[in-house]
């Protein structure tokens, strides 16, 4: 009962160090999703979907300049096509919902609704592939795949079901296949930081965090404002893993049959609820401008005598800014107080104001949604201020999150400075040796934290693991996780 009516109070009644009640209320009053009657299955309404179709836009632009391919798969996988490579399949048993009628009638075996394709395409790939000239071959989907392991879903930061691209490529050889590494991550880094204003840290995943089925993973590990750390985009070497259960193979330029190199990759509608949380304040949603749908509110203040030419300037302005988007809020039935309001909990980045006054003196106000500062501007300066102040925006927004990121970094030498730095609701930086065992000491003493990535740039100085003692084998990331 509480939901329903704080979700009818307008505006937002939590602060963000309340962090799932401010959050759950930045997605339903700022109207970008909504619960269903599955538990864990969200409504994505077009406040959100736009921004995902944004993402995937700048996404697809760049993997078509890889030459990468889109395709289609379908979403249901024969339980037998899932078993066949038996590490991967094993790592995703506890998530797989099956289909097992249709009708009144017991399916003779049950299908999997998709958990991720790899099984299901590469049947396929061992059809399609039998000459190093078919290699590489390039295919990807963007779809839905539903994960039912988890008992507490989080609306878009851990939900049943997703949206995600799915990167399944094919190499003749491991050096060309292990190639791919940078140009992926370079993808989505970019996507991240210059359109979500999101920073990252990169690296590489221990074995245990591994992805089932593969070699090694790579990843994006971003920072929440509540201390917890969550994945982001990633990139698995899978080897030949792959190959061998399904018999992808191809003859080489000497004749020769061998197995081919596979990698995975993706990025997931997880990254809308990473932004809204790092960006948001106590007043509502803030989007970066160059992601946001509409850069641009213009609300008109007027009276009646006013109200004609002020409407006419103002729509004859959202025609000279339609590039940003620019959206004109007329509604006669509510005040411009009002109307401000909203839009600050809309997120939208720029707002201008206009009423008679300003237009006698040929100026407009301008707004600034993440920090609130005014300007008036003179009507004649008015592109080049608005693209100015959308600029400094985009930038600015990126510096906070940096600042946020890098600064809830603590180096950590032995297990109580990790303890601290997790209580603290930070991120350790410390020395493992990698040996069995070791993280799984580490997330029984730490209350659940574990290694979140290993980056490939490593201190020089040699140090003792902060777990065992031992000599350590590297330097990693560690905190909790969604």
């Amino acid at each position: 009962m509480k939901k329903v009516q704080e979700r009818n109070v307008k505006g937002i009644t939590a602060e963000k160090d309340e962090f799932s009640e401010w959050f759950t209320q930045i997605m339903l009053k700022a109207d970008l999703a909504d619960y269903t009657s599955v538990s864990g299955c969200m409504v994505l309404k077009p406040g959100a979907y736009s921004l995902w179709e944004k993402i995937k836009e700048e996404v697809d632009k760049r993997f078509k300049k890889l030459g990468i391919l889109n395709v289609y798969f379908p979403l249901l996988i024969p339980e037998k096509t899932l078993m066949r490579e038996a590490e991967h399949f094993s790592g995703f048993t506890p998530e797989v919902a099956w289909v097992t009628h249709a009708g009144e009638t017991q399916l003779h075996e049950r299908l999997a609704i998709r958990p991720t394709s790899e099984t299901l395409m590469y049947e396929s790939y061992a059809q399609w592939i039998r000459s190093w000239r078919d290699l590489p071959l390039l295919y990807n989907q963007w779809n839905n795949v539903v994960r039912w392991e988890f008992k507490h879903p989080v609306p878009f930061l851990r939900t049943r079901e997703f949206l995600w691209n799915e990167g399944h490529t094919v190499y003749a050889s491991k050096k060309e296949a292990e190639a791919e590494k940078d140009k992926i991550l370079k993808v989505y880094k970019e996507v991240c930081e210059d359109y979500l204003a999101l920073p990252s840290l990169v690296g590489k995943k221990s074995k245990k965090e591994t992805f089932a089925g593969a070699e090694y993973t790579y990843s994006m590990e971003f920072l929440m404002p509540n201390g917890r750390a969550i994945q982001g985009p990633d990139w698995h070497h899978d080897g030949q893993n792959f190959a061998k259960a399904y018999g992808i193979q191809f003859l080489n330029k000497e004749g020769k049959q061998e197995y081919a190199y596979q990698n995975t990759f993706a990025i997931t509608t997880r990254m809308l609820g990473v932004m809204f949380a790092v960006h948001s304040d106590a007043k509502g949603l803030i989007l970066p401008p160059q992601i946001a749908p509409h850069a641009i509110v213009i609300v008109p203040i007027y009276f009646e005598d006013s109200k004609e030419n002020v409407l006419k300037n103002c729509r004859a302005l959202a025609v000279v800014l339609k590039k940003y988007g620019a959206i004109i809020d007329d509604r006669d039935t509510y005040k411009p107080g009002f109307k401000f309001n909203e839009w600050e909990l809309k997120g939208v980045p720029l707002r201008i104001e206009v009423g008679p006054k300003e237009l006698e003196r040929k100026e407009a106000v301008l707004v600034r949604r993440d920090t609130g500062d005014k300007e008036v501007v003179k009507l004649k300066d008015l592109q080049k201020a608005i693209e100015n102040k959308l600029e400094k925006m985009q930038e600015s927004m990126l510096e906070k999150a940096k600042r946020l990121l890098y600064g809830s970094i603590v180096e950590c030498t032995t297990l109580e400075e990790i303890r601290q730095a997790i209580e603290n609701k930070k991120l350790a930086f410390a020395p493992l040796s990698g040996d069995a065992g070791v993280e799984d000491e580490l997330k029984s003493r730490m209350n659940g934290a574990k290694v979140l990535t290993i980056p490939d740039v490593q201190p020089k100085s040699k140090k003792k693991c902060a777990v065992s003692g031992r000599d350590a084998t590297y330097w990693a990331y560690i905190g909790k996780s969604y």
